[in-house]
């Protein structure tokens, strides 16, 4: 993440999320540290999988990712729109993914109950108070303040409160359990994937809907 970091503007909105991506990854790091979890091993190759998905989009983005892609230089968009675009396109795409290529790798089964479901709702309390702290950062300086007092209602509280962590994680382990299920049929799963790829990217482009107020336009031109 900090090679994909390096030669970006800090404005870029691929930037924006890894940036995110980043701090949650430490952070979260940082809370779980001495959490005794039922299979550490199974979060361990989870995690590096779900990683290397975002990797991979990079270098070709599936549609779930295009909308951050195509609109990462995009004027209007606040960096915490870009955030949240990267979070949606990683966890309600790629986190199903992650989570059946692991199992199946592991030879265990994806089901609620099991010790690995219950490890992967453990980590939701800490990613999202990770994630309140570092949505915090987004939100500082004298303009927001100001821009928040003469605008009580704006766009960007519409694309704060759709996104919810904890909400997206099961949602993404329902949709692994469909994922699962198809494994057997391969036209069927790659239907299903190709179907929840181009929903989340439509989720996506809302999200990336310009959102700035009358201060902000004038910030960019001082």
């Amino acid at each position: 993440m900090e090679a994909i970091l390096s030669p970006l503007a800090p404005a870029d909105g691929v930037a924006c999320f890894t940036r995110l991506y980043l701090a949650v990854t430490r952070g979260v790091q940082t809370r779980l540290a001495g959490v005794a979890f039922e299979d550490p091993t199974f979060l361990a190759q989870l995690d590096v999988r779900f990683a290397d998905l975002f990797f991979a989009a990079t270098e070709h983005a599936p549609a779930a990712w295009a909308p951050l892609f195509e609109a990462r230089g995009r004027k209007g968009v606040a960096p915490l729109q870009f955030a949240f675009a990267g979070m949606n396109a990683h966890i309600n795409r790629d986190l199903p993914v992650a989570l059946v290529a692991t199992c199946a790798a592991a030879g265990i089964e994806l089901e609620d109950g099991s010790p690995q479901h219950a490890d992967y709702v453990r980590v939701n309390g800490a990613l999202a108070a990770v994630e309140r702290e570092v949505k915090s950062q987004y939100l500082t300086g004298w303009l927001r303040r100001l821009d928040r007092l003469v605008h009580r209602v704006h766009r960007i509280d519409d694309v704060v409160a759709m996104w919810d962590v904890a909400r997206a994680r099961d949602a993404a382990w329902v949709n692994a359990e469909a994922l699962w299920a198809l494994r057997g049929d391969v036209l069927l799963s790659r239907q299903f994937l190709g179907t929840l790829d181009r929903t989340v990217g439509l989720a996506g482009r809302g999200l990336l809907v310009p959102a700035d107020s009358a201060l902000q336009k004038l910030a960019r031109l001082l």
